[in-house]
Formats: C-alpha cells, structure tokens, sequence
C-alpha cells in the first residue's frame, strides 16, 4: 500500500493530494504525508495568501524565493501548499491563516489545532 492509501484527512477520510503544480508535501509527493522525520509536521494543505506570504516572511520563513536545492520553487499567492501546522497556527492567532483544503489536510494537523479552528478558515 501507499501512502495515500494509509493516510487519512481531518474529516476521516483518504487523504487526497494538496497540489501537483507547485509539488508539495514534505516528500515532494503534492500530499500532505508525515512521519516522524517531518519534524515541523508539514500537514495542513492551504491556498497561501500574500497576507500569509508576507507573515512568514516576518517570521523569518522565506516561502517567496525558490530554493532548488530544496526542491522549492518559491509560492505566489494562491498556490497550494502544505503548511508547518504551528506556523499555520501562529497565522490563524494573528489573523492571517489562509484558507485550508480540509480533504487534502493530513489527520495529524489534529494535534495541533481544533477541526474547528481549520473550518474557520475554508
């Protein structure tokens, strides 16, 4: 089995893919798939604002310049992508979460934040 097959969504149900174009994931899959050497749990799938962009930036977490090495082609706003769900929290206690794709959001955001929290922002 894959790990699509496996991974369940904040709602219960398969996981299905964040985005394929940019490719995101913490496995570059375009999933929001974890495990335990995703240390900043990369788990909720967002349409990024340039709101959001920007407090990232401040946040010294440059999601604008690409970073090939990374295999990071750098977002714009309303691109798909899969968040650090502290981050995504951090936005959300300042006012700048961005939407979230609850079906594409792995369970483990759960842990994190309230599903409530998560529709809030859909």
């Amino acid at each position: 089995m894959t790990l699509t097959t496996l991974a369940r969504n904040v709602l219960g149900t398969a996981l299905m893919p964040c985005s394929y174009d940019p490719l995101t994931g913490y496995y570059r899959d375009g999933c929001c798939h974890t495990d335990a050497h995703d240390h900043g749990s990369h788990v909720v799938c967002a349409k990024v604002t340039q709101a959001f962009l920007d407090f990232s930036l401040q946040k010294g977490n440059d999601l604008i310049t690409p970073r090939p090495d990374y295999r990071f082609v750098g977002l714009k706003a309303g691109d798909r992508w899969c968040l650090c769900a502290m981050r995504w929290k951090e936005a959300l206690d300042a006012g700048v979460a961005p939407p979230v794709v609850l079906e594409c959001t792995h369970a483990k955001a759960l842990e994190f934040v309230t599903l409530e929290q998560l529709q809030s922002c859909t």
